[in-house]
């Protein structure tokens, strides 16, 4: 069942397992103590206190941290968002803490394959292409692909109703994949962020982004200036709308580790909490007008 959403009034340490080290680190910051490689380290003020002892694994996570609201920073540089949350229960179940890496969509990828990093988080969807090339963990998040308009005049509800239209997504990310192997569409544009994607709607050099659901509902709850059209076009039972979390391919270790938390966790009802606490306010200003099949 998908479902129509209309918004109205949207602007604009050596880590656990053998990881290796990068050089491209960017804004770091521990479970324990919200510390940052950044000279304004005196400035932080993350207030996630980690339970674990001093002398507690740590584990590299690489994370864009401009993925609202999966993985996005706070005004002092912290990481915050529901992928953080949820890594970091994770470790605090397992007995691992974290450390986060801020990286572009496709090095997160790239530094979990090399060693870099131990894992990633950000929105990430299981693909069959990406089970076969690395470690996925059993998904602990429903997150469906959707398309966002603004155009009063369209009335699209699935893919295939984008023949002849601009249609903009994020480079490398599914949505985009999806649409090129469906075919239907005039002109395909990708960006690097979610903002810059809703920034080309707002200026209409596109006809129609295409994102997770999760995004584009915070996006337009976070920027309630402007009318636009939230259209999920996946349902629960699609596994490419399954949230999950990406490993190397042989570090099956690890891989058992998260897999074990993330099922006390959800049998906890731990997510469930989690995503309240970021969409929340989103699902609820977003008016459920017509169901779809």
């Amino acid at each position: 069942m998908k479902q129509l959403y209309r918004v109205l009034p949207i602007v604009l340490s050596v880590g656990l397992f053998g990881c290796g080290n990068s050089n491209n680190a960017g804004n770091t910051t521990t479970q324990e103590n919200a510390t940052t490689t950044s000279p304004t380290v005196a400035e932080n003020k993350d207030t996630f206190v980690s339970k674990l002892p001093d002398d507690a694994p740590v584990v590299k996570v690489a994370t864009t941290g401009t993925m609202p609201p999966f993985s996005f920073q706070d005004d002092y540089g912290n990481m915050q968002g529901i992928d953080i949350d949820a890594i970091r229960a994770i470790g605090e179940e397992q007995g691992f803490k974290v450390e986060f890496y801020k990286e572009t969509w496709q090095d997160m990828f790239d530094s979990v394959e090399t060693g870099g990093r131990d894992l990633a988080v950000s929105g990430i969807s299981y693909k069959d292409d990406r089970n076969v090339k690395y470690g996925l963990s059993t998904p602990y998040f429903f997150n469906p692909s959707a398309m966002m308009y603004s155009n009063k005049d369209l009335d699209l509800k699935r893919l295939e109703d984008l023949g002849g239209l601009h249609v903009a997504g994020m480079e490398g990310a599914k949505p985009a994949e999806q649409l090129k192997e469906i075919g239907k569409y005039g002109e395909l544009s990708t960006r690097t962020t979610a903002f810059l994607l809703f920034e080309d709607l707002l200026q209409n050099k596109v006809d129609v982004i295409l994102h997770d659901l999760p995004i584009l509902q915070y996006t337009a709850k976070t920027h309630p200036e402007y009318d636009v059209t939230i259209v999920p076009y996946e349902g629960e039972d699609t596994p490419s709308a399954q949230q999950v979390v990406l490993m190397a391919k042989d570090n099956t270790q690890l891989i058992d580790t998260v897999n074990e938390g993330i099922t006390k966790l959800k049998a906890e009802g731990t997510f469930k909490t989690i995503e309240e606490k970021w969409l929340g306010e989103a699902q609820s200003d977003a008016q459920t007008t017509e169901q779809a099949n």
